[in-house]
């Protein structure tokens, strides 16, 4: 069941309701996100190396474990795991841990909707790129009147931060 007190159903509601986060929230939802992309990370290679292991066998005594032709693989599979972790948070509640905690939360910028997979997996390959030059998709927040960072804008999604919500 939506909690309609944090979901915005039309766009004229979230303008006057609902305001963008600032880039100092957006950042430290990234950072707690960062932390969950770790573990995910330990688990994905853990199973990787045991699979290499069950495969190739263990190496000698003072060696690593070859990969071979078989590396490049295994990091485009590391590069999916992490992208499934986001696409499927923003999919399914519009919010990963991080976002969560922050009260951030993403939706679909026509209809307020959740984002769709494709929206979900184009935000995906987009965010790393708002990163390159110092950040400059980021700062765009700044310059944008609706306070989109690049990624926001090209996927057709929007961040917005939720009411507080008392207990």
């Amino acid at each position: 069941m939506t909690n309609s007190a944090n979901t915005p159903k039309t766009t004229t509601q979230h303008n006057d309701q609902y305001q963008a986060p600032s880039l100092a929230r957006r950042l430290a939802a990234m950072v707690y996100d960062s932390l969950l992309l770790m573990a995910v990370s330990i688990l994905y290679g853990a199973l990787a190396v045991g699979l290499n292991l069950l495969i190739n066998g263990a190496p000698a005594t003072g060696e690593r474990v070859s990969w071979g032709h078989w590396g490049i693989l295994v990091f485009i599979g590391w590069i999916l795991t992490l992208c499934l972790f986001f696409c499927y948070f923003w999919c399914k509640s519009g919010q990963t841990l991080g976002m969560k905690t922050w009260r951030i939360k993403m939706f679909d910028s026509q209809s307020m909707d959740l984002p769709s997979l494709k929206q979900a997996a184009v935000r995906c390959v987009l965010a790393p790129v708002s990163m390159l030059l110092f950040g400059a998709g980021y700062w765009l927040i700044y310059i944008n009147p609706e306070r989109q960072t690049l990624h926001d804008k090209l996927s057709k999604t929007r961040v917005l931060l939720l009411a507080k919500t008392k207990k």
